[in-house]
Parts: structure tokens; sequence; C-alpha cells
């Protein structure tokens, strides 16, 4: 487990004492582990140039998303293939970009449960989902299905207009037998996403999502919801609130799907606002930056170093920023703690993906929550852990990490990162904690 950040270099236990590698492989064994695990759509991007008579030949509507059947996805895909048209074929779904993210950050354990085609063709779309993913990523809890995971066709014209094709295959097939229910509840996190939620009766990943949600909620594990798009969620916020109220412990959501939760358009009232039903708050709001809004209890509020913001109904909002983020039932005299962090460097000279960087945000708190877990099952009595804390660090340290993260991705191609972050300075929060 990589922790967040950089830190001093300290040796906490002797390092001139010999010991054998049999001694040191039973001192790793007697340590826990901190995972995360998510369950997915298991979807591949996959994008290609192609003529405006490509796109009348499979009645595909240009400039539109069309839902297509298992037949003519195969035939578009086998005429891509065949033509050579294929510009890139990457693995997608919201919850797999964030656990291959989370991987690659922390180097460590996450566990995805899904759908994955039994037999797998090298070079085939499901090839590449596995290609594109971490190794990190355990996906041995899949269950194999007989037939094609999603696909998600993006058609590039000469014009560069974009279509899109949108075939969910199998992908919504999970059954509850493939929800296991030792892996959730040893877990740090469970993340969802809402379309799994919104899906119809018939597709059993709703039963399967709704088995995972009560082992979780049995055992105590926090519940992480992204909202996905606004679409989901306008149709009906009431649904969605009550939901998280008694579900979800972390929501993740952009501006857009906070004022369709929330009615508020500002997105510090929105992230406030949703602090009536869950315990944690991320919001991403584009070219503004990122919000976090949680609680802490009043005994274990931090004055943060940092400039002091306002707002015009918070006036000094995020004077408590370098406060930890609790469940508000752990707290005594809860107390609700607003942080805010503009783009990080003003934003990437040019953005070349927009798709996943809320998803890159989620998989720096996940971190931050696996390293918690992590940290308190190896250093038990550390003043890390005098109460029940969800985060390593504070919340203007996760609002600096997940911004960091969101920039690496707007920065590639890919929503999913190939290496973890450059090596950062110490920052004034880390010097101040460490006093």
């Amino acid at each position: 487990m990589k922790f967040p950040g950089q830190r001093k270099s300290q040796h906490y236990f002797p390092v001139t004492t010999p010991r054998t590698l049999l001694e040191q492989s039973a001192a790793r064994t007697a340590h826990g582990q901190s995972y995360v695990v998510g369950i997915d759509q298991t979807l591949v991007d996959i994008e290609a140039h192609v003529d405006d008579a490509f796109l009348e030949r499979y009645g595909l509507s240009k400039g539109h998303s069309v839902i297509i059947t298992d037949e003519t996805a195969e035939a578009v895909y086998k005429e891509l293939k065949d033509n050579e048209m294929v510009v890139s074929e990457f693995a997608g779904g919201t919850i797999g970009n964030t656990l291959h993210n989370y991987s690659v950050l922390a180097d460590d354990l996450s566990i995805m449960l899904g759908v994955m085609s039994r037999n797998i063709a090298i070079g085939s779309y499901a090839y590449r989902y596995l290609c594109n993913t971490s190794s990190r990523m355990n996906l041995n809890y899949l269950q194999p299905v007989d037939g094609p995971v999603g696909r998600c066709f993006t058609f590039i014209s000469t014009d560069g207009e974009r279509s899109f094709g949108i075939n969910a295959g199998l992908m919504n097939r999970l059954s509850e037998d493939y929800i296991p229910k030792e892996v959730i509840q040893d877990s740090v996190a469970l993340v969802i996403t809402a379309y799994l939620v919104r899906c119809s009766d018939e597709d059993t990943i709703k039963t399967a999502t709704f088995k995972a949600l009560e082992y979780a909620k049995e055992a105590g594990v926090p519940v992480i919801l992204t909202l996905g798009t606004r679409f989901v969620i306008e149709d009906d916020p009431k649904f969605w609130q009550e939901f998280i109220r008694d579900y979800v412990t972390v929501v993740a959501m952009n501006e857009e799907e906070g004022l369709a939760l929330t009615g508020e358009k500002d997105p510090l009232l929105a992230a406030n606002k949703t602090l009536d039903w869950a315990d944690m708050v991320l919001c991403t709001a584009g070219p503004e930056g990122l919000y976090m809004a949680g609680y802490t209890d009043d005994k274990y509020k931090r004055l943060t170093a940092h400039p002091i913001l306002n707002n015009e109904q918070f006036p000094e909002f995020n004077l408590y920023e370098f406060s930890r983020p609790m469940k508000r039932s752990a707290c005594e005299n809860p107390l609700r703690i607003h942080s805010h962090i503009a783009p990080y460097m003003g934003g990437p000279e040019k953005i070349k993906n927009t798709n996943g960087a809320g998803d890159g945000a989620l998989s720096a708190l996940l971190h931050d929550m696996a390293a918690n877990g992590y940290h308190k099952l190896n250093v038990p009595h550390s003043e890390k852990h005098k109460s029940e804390f969800l985060t390593y660090s504070s919340f203007a340290q996760v609002c600096k990490y997940a911004n960091r993260v969101s920039y690496e991705v707007l920065a590639q191609h890919s929503p999913r990162l190939s290496r973890g972050l450059p090596e950062k300075e110490d920052s004034l929060e880390e010097v101040y904690w460490a006093r």
C-alpha cells in the first residue's frame, strides 16, 4: 500500500537487526490486508473513424446515441476490424475505471464484481478489457457468461462529428450468486454507481447490487455511490435521497448531478445539502475545481493554514478543512466541514479527455480511505485512530490529491491511468500533522 502523498522517511523499527526471509514473510502474513470492492457493468469503449454511408448502413443517427442489438454490434465490430477502422479499444465502465486507477495509485489490491465472456479470443474487445486493466485488480470473482460484455462504439465522421452505438450485451446479467459475502464484509469500502440501481427489474445485476448493499450494511462497511449522470438522478430525486439515506456513506458527483439531486445550482450548497443524507460528499465542478463536505466531531476540528474562503451563505466555509472526515453517527457533536480547491495548475494546457476525471478523483479518495484502513490494521494504537475516521488525511489533503489525479486523467486520452503520480513535496498540512 502506497500512502497518499510523499512523507518523510522514518525508521519506526530497528533496521540493523538481521531478519531471515522466513521471519519477514511471517511478519507480512500477520498484517491484515486492506482493499476496496466494486460492482460494475463490464464495458469496452471502441472508437473508430467511419463515413456517413457506414452510419446509414447500420441505422445509426449521426451525432446521437443509439441502442443497437447484439447482431448489429457484432456486424459493426467485424466490419471495423476487417477494414482496420478501429482507432482504440479501452476498458470502460465507471467503477472499472475507478478501481483500476485506485490500484495504480495505491499499488494494491482491488476486487471487481461483474460479468466476463467465458470464451475470449485474442484481440477481441473482452481481451482488450483484460489488457487495459491493472494486474492489481482481482478479476477472479467475475461471473463467466456465454456472450459479449457491453460495448460502447464511438463513431467519428470525416467532419469530426461523433455518433454513438451502445450495446449492453450481457453486462447486466450478474447473479447474486456471484456476490461473495466475506469479500464485501472484509473490505474497506463497497463502490457502486447509480446505473446499477436503476436497471430494469429483468436485469439481475440490480438484485445482485442490493444483495451486496445488505452485506455491507450488516458489517458497517462504507458504501460509496457515484451518481453517473444527471439524467438518471433528475428522473426521481426523492428516490435517490432516500436511497442515499438508507445505504450510502459517501456520494461522488459533479455539479450537474448535484443540481439534479438537491435543486442547488451552487456546487458548495449542493454538497452541503447532500450531507442531509450522506456522511461525506465529493463534488467535481469542472473549471471551478473540486469541493468536499462531510462531518467531524467538534473536539477533533482542526483550523486550516490555507487562505480562508467565503461563500454568500457560507462565510469562512473552509475554516476547519484540516479536520478528518467521520461518519455523522460516530460524532458526539457533529460539525459540518467544507473544503475547496481550484484546478491543479489551472487545468491542463489541452484537455484531451473529459471522460473519467470524476472517476479519477474518486479513486484518490478511495486510496486515502484504504490507507486509513491499512494503517489501522497494522498500527492500531496510533494517534491517527483515536476515533473512527473515514480517511487517513484531512478534507484539504484529500481535495488536493483528488484534484491532482483528475488533472492527470484530463491530460491523457484514456480514463485509466498507466502509472502513478510523480513524487510530491511535503505539504503544509503534513508538517502540521507531524507536530
